[in-house]
């Protein structure tokens, strides 16, 4: 739900979501997909993107058709699709490569 984070900071305000207090700026998100309305996805990348604070990449488990074309509309690199062992694999800290274009992550460490 990106209009419940800070566009200034990229910090997650939801109460009581697993990454309150975080920063999504510049790091790659993984997330089963979005909630709320198309409305509020879109502006709350928007306003992200206006104060440069964007995800680096996406990777989304359950993609909607308006959390994508926002993707591409503001050039954030969006992977779904993912093989499901990379959940189980993936941890927080990570190095990912997200490769939009062909379609695949790695974990480098």
């Amino acid at each position: 739900m990106f209009y419940q984070i800070v566009p200034e900071t990229g910090v997650i305000m939801e109460k009581a979501h697993a990454l309150e207090g975080r920063s999504i700026a510049q790091k790659v998100l993984i997330f089963p997909g979005g909630k709320g309305s198309s409305v509020v996805q879109a502006d709350g990348l928007y306003q992200l993107n206006m104060h440069q604070n964007m995800p680096a990449a996406m990777i989304i488990q359950f993609p909607e058709p308006v959390l994508v074309s926002s993707a591409i509309i503001m050039g954030v690199p969006l992977v779904d699709k993912v093989d499901s062992a990379f959940y189980e694999m993936v941890k927080d800290g990570d190095t990912v490569v997200v490769n939009a274009d062909e379609g695949y992550v790695e974990i480098l460490s």
